[in-house]
């Protein structure tokens, strides 16, 4: 006969794991608290470039700690609760702008892809924590530099193509100059998600914590 109280399938009391994580109340904050951190770099002030005058900030190494200390699904989430609240109206994007308006702004490719940024960036972060213990710094700074290079300057140039009627080469152009500064973000990324992975090993969960 079975026992007055059975067990709850996938629940822990057979000994194993549930087959999928469900969010709580912490991943909810930590998705929060990163939109946040993402709105305070980006208002920060910026550096106009170029004869469009798209600056240069903060903004993406937010975006890229997102994806490497939160992993890519809550990484990602927090980079669109960020959008989410800039296109309602908030004014949380470079210079203190928000609105749909955006969109049809130079730099409406840079934002568009930063979601992705977060989920490649946090993809290969967990890769890196979970297989090595050594060399992490310049791992995740390759991590960071791969998102960059995938994702952001690609539809930045879409981005200037399509609403500031560049032709492929000026907008190559135009794009590069905010190369150098990426790289040094994406490397100070890196040094910041491997301090706050040793002081906090199981922030990503599970599929991380064989590396620690």
């Amino acid at each position: 006969m079975q026992p007055a109280e059975q067990t709850v399938a996938g629940s822990t009391d057979t000994g194993r794991s549930p087959a999928r994580k469900r969010w709580d109340t912490t991943d909810l904050s930590l998705v929060a608290v990163f939109a946040a951190l993402i709105a305070a770099l980006a208002i920060l002030p910026g550096i106009p470039v170029g004869p469009l005058g798209v600056p240069i900030t903060l903004q993406t190494l937010g975006v890229l700690l997102a994806g490497v200390v939160l992993g890519p699904t809550r990484g990602a989430a927090a980079v669109l609760l960020y959008l989410a609240a800039g296109l309602i109206g908030l004014p949380v994007f470079s210079g203190f702008n928000g609105g749909f308006g955006v969109l049809a702004g130079p730099s409406a490719g840079y934002l568009v892809a930063f979601p992705l940024a977060a989920l490649v960036a946090g993809l290969l972060a967990v890769v890196v924590l979970r297989r090595t213990r050594r060399f992490r710094v310049g791992l995740l700074f390759l991590a960071c530099l791969a998102a960059s290079l995938l994702t952001i300057h690609p539809l930045g140039i879409a981005g200037l193509m399509v609403n500031a009627g560049l032709p492929l080469r000026d907008a190559i152009i135009v794009d590069a100059a905010y190369l150098p500064g990426d790289v040094v973000k994406d490397l100070l990324a890196a040094a910041v998600a491997v301090s706050v992975h040793r002081a906090f090993p199981r922030l990503l969960g599970a599929r991380a914590r064989g590396a620690q």
